[in-house]
């Protein structure tokens, strides 16, 4: 399938953006023990994965997973995200933190046990296990923001049971990383992102990929730093979301 034809297939069913007061498509349920955010149709055969950012849930990220189970009507997807901090995120006052040395140390706390990959990687592994066993997801992809961007990028290694992978605003851009992934990868990097790192990120990739700066939003922007009430964002949020199931689209 042309570049083309999956882009209009794929994205020409987005809905409006609801910029404020969002109401949720999907159901709670519990996976691995985990309170999970599902949506899409439940008979869909191909999975996401979202691996959110330190924030937790938020109003943003809910309508993006519902975004992506329900546009692309040619492929529907089960969308998935489960709260690997277990009722107890970062508090969003803590970024950016700055100069701030209470804010700093909050969020270098938080990084270095909540986040800790030993603690989510293992995890990731059986919610995926669990779910293509009780809901019949037989292709998996994943998606992550900010730290759940890198989970993304471990969980894309070898023996990943992802079949594509995306990360928007992804925090930890690592060289090293790259040599590794086995799976075609979209990074979609904000205006916080080092261009540097980027670039000797993607320069060690061995497999089809795609990077697309968004240069005029702040880290955050498709999940929970997402000012949807401000129309640049909004549109930005919505191209977002239609570079990813293109992405999907074509790989799955």
């Amino acid at each position: 399938m042309s570049t083309e034809s999956t882009q209009s297939k794929a994205c020409c069913n987005l809905p409006a953006i609801v910029s404020k007061g969002y109401t949720p498509k999907g159901d709670w349920i519990t996976v691995d023990g985990l309170k999970t955010y599902a949506t899409g149709p439940k008979d869909a055969k191909r999975g996401i994965l979202i691996c959110y950012d330190i924030f937790g849930f938020f109003p943003q990220t809910i309508q993006g997973a519902d975004i992506l189970a329900y546009s692309d009507k040619e492929h529907p997807y089960q969308v998935f995200i489960p709260d690997f901090f277990e009722g107890e995120p970062a508090d969003i006052s803590w970024y950016p933190p700055g100069d701030d040395q209470d804010k700093q140390k909050k969020l270098g706390d938080f990084f270095n046990t909540k986040c800790a990959p030993p603690r989510t990687l293992p995890r990731i592994l059986k919610v995926v296990k669990e779910l293509s066993e009780s809901r019949g997801v037989e292709k998996w992809a994943m998606l992550g923001f900010c730290w759940g961007g890198k989970m993304t990028n471990l969980s894309s290694m070898k023996d990943s049971l992802f079949k594509v992978a995306a990360a928007a605003h992804p925090a930890m851009v690592a060289a090293d990383d790259a040599p590794g992934i086995t799976i075609p990868y979209l990074m979609l990097p904000s205006m916080d992102e080092p261009k540097d790192d980027v670039a000797a990120w993607e320069k060690g990739l061995k497999v089809p990929h795609q990077v697309e700066w968004f240069n005029d939003q702040v880290h955050g922007w498709m999940a929970a730093r997402g000012d949807l009430e401000n129309e640049k964002v909004k549109k930005e949020y919505e191209r977002g979301y239609k570079l990813v199931l293109d992405f999907f689209h074509k790989y799955m």
